[in-house]
Formats: C-alpha cells, structure tokens, sequence
C-alpha cells in the first residue's frame, strides 16, 4: 500500500494515498471535480478540461494529476468555475443538444453540469453543424449531433481481442466518433447497453429503449451532479 499524504483544497486538508490522481483522491475526501471525459477504470486522458485545477498555482488537469504531499490545490473558485461554464457552453453551441427531446435527459452528464454551473443562454454562435444520424447498425443509434468527443467509448468499450467498437474518423471540426460495422454487426444487447451507458451524453442509443425510466424519475432529476461526492 502507498504511503500516505497529506494536501489541500480550497483550504480543506485532505489525505490520500501518494500517486492517486487528483480527481479520485478529492473524492475520498468528500470534494467534487467535474469532469466529462474521464470514467473509472480508464486511463485518463485530459481531453475536456472541465476538470481543470490550479496546483500550487499553475493550471493543470485533476484526472492526470497524482497527488504529492504538501500540494495546495485551488478547485472551487469563481475563476476556475467560469472557464468551466465557458467549455460547457462551447460545447452546447458546436453540437446540437435539444435537451427536452432526448433520451438522455435526467441521465446527461453535460446537461447536469450546465445546471450546477447556471448555465441559462450561452454567449458564443450556435454552429448549428449538419451531421448525420448512424442508424445502420443492428444494436445502436449513434446520434452524432450531440457526440462531444470524450473519447470514452473509444477507450471504453473493446472486445475479447481488446479491439475497439468505436474510432475517431476525420480531424478538426470535422472530427467524428464512429462505429466499426464489422464489430457492431456482432455486438450484444450487454454491450450496447455498456457502450449507452459510457457515453456521458445521448450520443450512443440502445435500439427501442430509450425511454425506460420515466422523466423525474432519472438519475439527476432529484440529486445534481456531485452531490454523491459532497454530501458523504
């Protein structure tokens, strides 16, 4: 077992083993990091940055971070909270999110933070991009117009071989998530449920199941996002 460390965030003292990554070990102690793209047991990446952090006063992301003894975090802060309403309103306007029509809503990771965050109209142009929907496959629907690119799939869900259902096509703002067909032509209901279940946003739907639990009923209607963490 590691040692044990002692650090700060936001002036609270925290201990955790030395090495664990910030956003687990912040956890343990009863603080709540965001994040979008980071899930537990996948190695992180960093890529959506609402995660960032201020340690010992340089910006850095806490899913990629270990933790040292001795650090002084900054988590909670008008500052850093601001950049993490911007990142969620850029990827409102890139993408196309008609929340209410959604068979994610209650259960979306990216719509719970845009109410903790107070997210009301965001300030940046709508792109409004024109992507298509991939319903070719026998499992899954992947709705491209609300996929915000976490890269969670793509990590996520694999094979028995370790081959990955889903890849990145394209580059830029071109860039798109989509499915192996070969792959997806054997994929079971489990694992389609699995990959629905990764996705943070509505971006990979289970074929005729959409609506299974009733709105008000899901998993943020009644507990915003973080209060798991915050309430221990």
């Amino acid at each position: 077992m590691s040692a044990k460390i002692n650090f700060i965030i936001d002036g609270q003292q925290c201990q955790s083993e030395e090495g664990k990554f910030l956003v687990d070990a912040a956890k343990d102690n009863g603080v709540y990091i965001p994040t979008l793209c980071n899930y537990e047991g996948l190695k992180p990446k960093g890529s959506c940055r609402i995660c960032t952090v201020k340690i010992n006063g340089r910006f850095t992301t806490a899913c990629t971070s270990p933790v040292h003894d001795g650090m002084n975090i900054e988590n909670n802060t008008a500052e850093l909270n601001e950049m993490r309403k911007q990142i969620i309103e850029l990827l409102f306007v890139s993408g196309n999110h008609f929340c209410p029509a959604c068979e994610k809503s209650g259960d979306c990771e990216l719509q719970a933070l845009a109410y903790r965050y107070k997210m009301m109209a965001p300030r940046f142009p709508f792109a409004f991009p024109q992507k298509e929907i991939d319903a070719s496959h026998p499992k899954i629907i992947k709705e491209q117009n609300r996929c915000i690119l976490c890269k969670r799939c793509i990590r996520g869900i694999k094979d028995e071989d370790g081959k990955s259902y889903f890849a990145y096509q394209y580059r830029g703002k071109d860039s798109l998530v989509v499915v192996d067909r070969k792959l997806a032509a054997e994929m079971t209901m489990e694992k389609a449920q699995e990959a629905m279940d990764i996705c943070p946003v509505g971006s990979i739907i289970v074929r005729e199941k959409g609506w299974e639990i009733p709105i008000g009923e899901r998993k943020y209607d009644n507990a915003p996002i973080g209060s798991d963490i915050e309430n221990k």
